[in-house]
């Protein structure tokens, strides 16, 4: 491996130096840092299309919010297809174009009346080759930038695709559910997201049970939460996979909702497949006559289960159950009664 040349060491250290940081802040960090190697008057820094035709903002410098307003809009988005600056290719500026700058309405309506005149536009593709972003350097100087500075931010912009990449910071995430398997990226449009690193599995494709449920918990809001899925049939002729949920926040990136992840079953204490079902419906806040209705059997059936419940979980109550159930992910999810 080539060792890191010093303009590369300074963006990574940046980097480095807020690992928990909001995306927002970590962005406007990496920008500061880009701008001693990288010499501009002003720079905007975006997600990809997020499939809303317009870049979706995540750190500026010295725009004011007209022209950040602008940016952010669905001209930008035109604007940057027309110029082939949304494909990897080198940096491209005003004067790389066959035709004048003034004829894309992002120069003549905004950048230009703001005072700047030159820069250089690229697109942020991180490893696999997605495309996670778009980084625009302007200056408010005529004078074309110089062929070292196309050079180094051609370099150092692989570096900043993989800081910013949304689907690192979702990795993270993972790697904190121990002994995690598989996993998938859920999407808002409904869609999954491979995450780099992370092994796929039928439980979790597109149109699956598992991922219908997953994605109403998302919909609830929890930031977290894991539960039990049976595995070969609904009564778990091969035993039960752990599922864990995480719902990613705002800023995560445009379009991501959360993160479903598949690891072993913990230690079930016991509790049989059907003693998990009714775990499950008693998280959901069933009555006993719900419970029995549900599961087409008597009351005093499933008073005995949750005798055996209580016991083997060590609880006085069958709420006491609940919650140990709901907090340590020991139960088969149902539907609301």
């Amino acid at each position: 491996m080539r060792s890191l040349r010093a303009d590369e060491l300074l963006l990574a250290e940046a980097a480095s130096a807020r690992p928990v940081a909001p995306p927002a802040e970590r962005a406007r960090g990496l920008l500061e840092v880009l701008r001693q190697v990288v010499p501009f008057d002003a720079a905007f820094l975006a997600f990809a299309d997020s499939g809303e035709h317009r870049p979706s903002s995540l750190a500026t410098l010295d725009l004011d919010d007209a022209a950040v307003r602008f940016l952010e809009g669905p001209q930008v988005a035109r604007d940057i297809e027309l110029t082939g600056t949304d494909r990897a290719r080198p940096p491209l500026g005003p004067s790389d174009l066959p035709y004048p700058a003034e004829e894309l309405a992002t120069w003549a309506d905004c950048l230009i009346p703001s005072g700047l005149r030159e820069g250089l536009g690229v697109a942020l593709f991180a490893d696999g080759g997605r495309h996670v972003g778009h980084l625009a350097v302007l200056s408010a100087s005529p004078a074309p930038p110089s062929a070292a500075t196309r050079r180094r931010l051609a370099r150092l912009a692989p570096l900043l695709a993989r800081c910013l990449d949304p689907m690192s910071s979702l990795l993270a995430c993972a790697r904190l559910v121990q002994g995690v398997t598989a996993g998938t990226a859920l999407r808002a449009d409904g869609g999954c997201q491979v995450v780099p690193g992370l092994a796929t599995d039928p439980l979790l494709l597109p149109g699956s049970p598992l991922l219908g449920f997953v994605r109403r918990r998302v919909g609830d809001g929890r930031v977290s939460s894991s539960f039990l899925w049976p595995l070969g049939g609904a009564h778990a002729p091969d035993g039960h996979a752990r599922v864990t949920v995480l719902s990613t926040s705002d800023d995560a990136g445009p379009g991501l909702a959360g993160l479903a992840l598949l690891s072993p079953a913990p230690p079930l204490h016991g509790l049989t497949p059907r003693e998990l079902e009714v775990l499950g419906l008693l998280v959901e806040g069933c009555t006993n006559s719900d419970i029995a209705r549900r599961l087409v059997v008597t009351s005093r059936t499933i008073a005995t289960h949750l005798e055996h419940i209580t016991a083997k979980l060590g609880t006085p109550t069958r709420t006491h159950a609940a919650v140990r159930a709901e907090r340590d992910g020991l139960y088969v999810p149902a539907a609301p009664c």
